[in-house]
């Protein structure tokens, strides 16, 4: 078994947001992959209005879905879920995905259809360079309020300015339609409240809930260790 992860919004390093997740897998001859999401900035493009968007992000999971045949999970956290959504479908080694605190689009939905119309408080958003990122000052007690020391004082330096364009870019697969699926709702998460994970988790085929923040991964990382095992 293999797992690729997709990590959310506004952060690069996708190896070091999954790291305390890679090394308890092993452990188990389980492998993974962090592929790296290009409207983040990880190409080496810059984001921004003419930057790298959703298409990109979706091809290179994609690509690295495609590189062999072992029976794949895809791990999709927040943003995540909508870039697995189009670059799982249709792939024959994945066999589950597991959504973290993430979204599920139906075919022509993006972004910005989940939410009201305006920026989350916890977001900061530059029209002129066509790019949104969390605020630092924001960050933690956001997201890593459940995490360790060393998490939060490292996670400020993984953060990234991301093209805008993803939030208005609409997927063209739905893979977890067609691919079994797990949310795992994450009952202490101040980013995306608890009833919008549930409201959200009714279309997935199983649900699971981890008293943890939006970061079970690095929070709690033997909680999902165990999810992804039995799955």
């Amino acid at each position: 078994m293999r797992v690729v992860f997709v990590h959310g919004a506004c952060v690069r390093d996708g190896s070091w947001w999954w790291h305390r997740m890679t090394g308890l897998l092993l452990a188990h001859g389980v492998s993974s992959a962090t592929p790296a999401l290009p409207s983040c900035g990880e190409a080496g493009v810059p984001g921004g209005a003419t930057g790298p968007g959703l298409p990109e992000d979706v091809g290179a999971v994609r690509e690295v879905l495609l590189e062999g045949d072992e029976p794949t999970v895809v791990v999709a956290n927040s943003y995540g879920g909508i870039v697995a959504a189009e670059a799982a479908a249709g792939v024959a080694s994945v066999r589950h995905l597991l959504l973290v605190s993430s979204y599920l689009p139906e075919v022509g939905q993006c972004l910005a259809d989940f939410g009201d119309g305006t920026p989350a408080p916890f977001l900061d958003v530059d029209p002129d360079a066509g790019t949104f990122g969390v605020r630092p000052e924001l960050l933690v007690d956001t997201f890593l309020h459940d995490c360790d020391a060393d998490v939060r004082a490292q996670a400020p330096d993984h953060l990234a300015r991301q093209s805008v364009r993803v939030t208005g870019q609409p997927v063209g697969a739905a893979a977890w339609h067609d691919i079994p699926s797990t949310y795992l709702v994450c009952t202490r998460d101040r980013g995306t409240p608890v009833a919008k994970q549930r409201e959200l988790a009714r279309a997935a085929g199983r649900v699971v809930e981890v008293d943890a923040g939006h970061h079970p991964f690095l929070s709690r990382p033997e909680v999902v260790r165990d999810l992804l095992l039995d799955l």
